[in-house]
Formats: structure tokens, C-alpha cells, sequence
């Protein structure tokens, strides 16, 4: 299944939303007359709405975004060191390409000079805005940037707040030793995410008596895996892991499904922990795969009240259950170094840097610019609900180690 096939809908819902949060933000008297220093908090970002990257940006960011605005404003405005002020969000589309979202944030930050920015989506644009962000001087708190590389440019404004490629492929390949586990065929996307989780894995393999029987990497937009698929499945191997897109995650599962390829453990990544990938794949057929997943509703309260909220909000629409998690922990603490330092961004920097943060999926700990306090984790899905089954210490369910036939 092409990205463009699962995106219309979910293309003109958020595009509707933002409009209707951005007028509610920018235009509210009532918020405005309560302001005391001179206007509304303005706080830009570029995010995809249309093409490739949009299934995973308008399930993990944006939705997250609109609803915090709402709230916040909702609750009288931001509070900026004592003082309401409202959000006012400024906004455009990506369209899921680099160069776009390079020139939106150079005019957010240059020419509008906005207060404070929000991260894009993805691996690669965040690889792209960071440095300058870093130019800039704006702290960028990102949730779905997966890059070793990207920490490891000790950018000084930039804080990841998903656990990273060898932290959770370690987890992976712990889980699977722990298992039982003998072989194992991998799939990946060609690309920064893609190659990085890819070289984390075989790192995290060589410590272990895994057989590896495959490797085959695939382009953006595939259509087709049906073929590196079948292939696979003549191998038998015990383990099957896709490194993958939402799109390429749900096309990976479909066609396993269509030639009963149903290894004891099916492990994809981006998009497993989406409702949208239970809706598409029946939550029957869904049952036992594997992915990237870190907390759900049963994590702690101030998850169970996000869920709720944003269920609530976009009308059945649920956060998923890893980076719409870790989006709302870094909007809750960019929250709380506004409110104890103001709109000054190196000291908003120096807060969030040097704070033990506690937010809805626990404590987050930056060091230098990556949560340390998050260990890497796997889900599944179990009865309809995307569990943390892998460590013990912060799983809200046992791992069923052995995933039942598809349905």
C-alpha cells in the first residue's frame, strides 16, 4: 500500500484542526485581555500534511501540538514566570520534503523571529533543523528524531527524547536471546533511520548466538515486499524485524498475512504502536506483533489523562503508544521551564539540560542531548492495547512469546 492511500483522510481532518486551533489561539479576546506583557506566546513549526512522512506526523506530532495549545489557552494562557500569556501557533506544511522544511524554519526563526519552536517530524528533518536551531538559539525538543548521529553532533540546543537506535535495538535483541530465538531476517529503510537502527541491530546481534538469514533493505515508497517476503518465509526464521515506515509497516504486515508468513516473533517499527495499524490490520490479525513501543494508558495518570484528553479531542482518533507519548512529555517540559524561567531561550536551554523532568512517561534526564532516563523498550499488541513487554521494570504486560496465526 502506497503512503498517499493512507493519507487523504487524515490529511483533511488535521489540516481542518489546525485551522480551527490556530484561530482560537491567535484571535480569543478574552485570552488577549488577560495578557500583561504585550501579546501572545508565538510559537512556530513546520509539519508534514501532505506526502510520505504524513501518517506519521499527524498520529505522533501535530495532533499533540493542537491539543496542548487548546489547553493550555483553555486554562487561561501559557505562564511565562507568573504572567498568562495565550499560544499563538505558526504554522505550515513540509510537504515531507528537506528543503521546504529548512526554509520554513530558517523564516520562523530568522525573519518571524518567533518566541519558541517546535521539532519536525522524522529522523531526517530533525537532522536538518537542529544545526540550525542550534545557529538560532532555539531549544528544539524532539520526539521522533532516531539518530546516534544526530546526539552525537553535541548540539547544545537539541534534546532527543526517544530512546535511540542502540537502546532499543538492544531491547529487541534482548528480548529475543531471552526467548528462545535462533535465526533472524531483517528488512530496513534505506535511509538515515533505516540504515542507523539497521547498524545498532547487527551491533546488538554480534553479542548473541543469533543466526542472521537475511538482510535487504528497501527505497521510499516501496509497493511491493511481497517478494523479499516469500523469500524469507522459504528461510523459516524464528524472528522476522522491519525496520520501517508506517506505511511500509502496514504493507509489511498485509503481505506477510496474504502468504501466511508468521514467524514466532513479527517485530516492525514506525507505525506498529498506531490505532490506525489495529484498525488496518484487525485487531484479531494484530494480535502478538511486535514494535517500538514505551508506555500506554496503564504507564501512570498523567498518561491516562493525555489518552483520554486526546481520544477525547479527535473524536476516537488515540495518541500512539511511543512517540505521541515522549511528544507530550517534551511539550510538558518546555511548559515548566517557561514557567520557571521565561522566554529567555539559553536559560530554557540551561532548565532543560540540568532538570530531572517528570512527565506522563516518567522521569526524563537529558545527557547532553539524549534521555538517558528511558530505557529502550518492546510492545505488542495484546487483546487490542499496545503493551510495554520488554524490561520487566517498566512493562504493563508479559510478553505472549509466541505470536498466534494471523486472522
Amino acid at each position: 500500500m502506497a503512503a498517499d492511500r493512507l493519507t487523504p483522510p487524515t490529511r483533511r481532518r488535521w489540516m481542518q484542526g489546525t485551522a480551527a486551533v490556530l484561530g482560537s489561539a491567535a484571535f480569543a479576546p478574552a485570552l488577549r485581555a488577560q495578557t500583561a506583557s504585550g501579546g501572545p506566546v508565538r510559537i512556530g513549526y513546520a509539519m508534514s500534511r501532505t506526502g510520505p512522512w504524513t501518517p506519521g506526523a499527524q498520529v505522533s506530532q501535530e495532533p499533540n501540538y493542537l491539543l496542548w495549545a487548546e489547553q493550555v489557552n483553555a486554562a487561561g494562557g501559557l505562564d511565562v514566570k507568573g504572567v498568562k500569556r495565550p499560544v499563538e501557533l505558526v504554522s505550515s506544511d513540509d510537504r515531507s520534503d528537506i528543503e521546504t522544511c529548512v526554509r520554513s524554519y530558517q523564516k520562523l526563526m530568522g525573519s518571524d523571529k518567533v518566541d519558541l519552536i517546535l521539532p519536525p517530524w522524522g529522523s531526517n528533518a530533525n537532522f536538518a533543523i537542529a544545526p540550525l536551531a542550534q545557529r538560532f538559539g532555539y531549544p528544539m525538543l524532539a520526539p521522533t528524531a532516531l539518530s546516534r548521529k544526530l546526539i552525537d553532533m553535541n548540539l547544545s540546543y537539541f534534546f532527543s527524547l526517544l530512546q535511540q537506535p542502540d537502546r532499543m535495538m538492544g531491547a529487541l535483541v534482548d528480548m529475543l536471546a531471552a526467548n528462545g530465538a535462533k535465526s533472524v531476517a531483517i528488512v530496513y529503510m534505506d535511509d538515515l533511520f533505516g540504515l542507523e537502527n539497521f547498524a545498532a541491530l547487527n551491533n546488538a546481534l554480534k553479542r548473541t548466538s543469533i543466526q542472521v538469514v537475511e538482510r535487504k533493505s528497501y527505497p521510499l515508497g516501496v509497493k511491493d515486499l511481497s517478494p523479499v517476503l516469500r523469500g524469507i518465509k522459504d528461510q523459516n526464521p524464528d524472528a522476522f524485524i522491519g525496520i520501517t515506515y508506517p506505511p511500509d509497516t502496514i504493507l509489511a504486515s498485509k503481505q506477510a498475512k496474504e502468504i501466511g508468513f508468521n514467524p514466532k516473533f513479527f517485530y516492525a517499527s514506525v507505525g506498529t504502536a498506531f490505532q490506525l495499524y489495529r484498525n488496518v490490520i484487525t485487531a484479531p490479525g494484530a494480535e502478538g506483533v511486535l514494535g517500538m513501543g514505551s508506555w500506554n494508558a496503564k504507564t501512570s495518570p498523567g498518561a491516562k489523562a493525555y489518552f483520554d484528553a486526546h481520544t477525547k479531542r479527535f473524536e476516537g482518533k488515540e495518541p500512539d503508544r511511543w512517540a505521541s507519548g515522549h511528544c507530550w512529555a517534551g511539550l510538558e517540559i518546555l511548559q515548566a521551564a517557561v514557567a520557571k524561567v521565561g522566554l529567555d531561550r539559553k536559560a530554557i536551554r540551561e532548565y532543560v539540560a540540568g532538570t530531572t523532568h517528570k512527565t506522563i512517561i516518567g522521569d526524563v534526564r537529558f545527557t547532553g542531548s539524549e534521555n538517558t532516563a528511558t530505557p529502550g523498550t518492546v510492545g505488542q499488541w495484546q487483546n487490542g492495547e499496545f503493551e510495554v513487554v520488554w524490561p520487566a521494570s517498566v512493562a504493563t504486560a508479559k510478553l505472549v512469546p509466541a505470536k498466534p496465526a494471523w486472522k
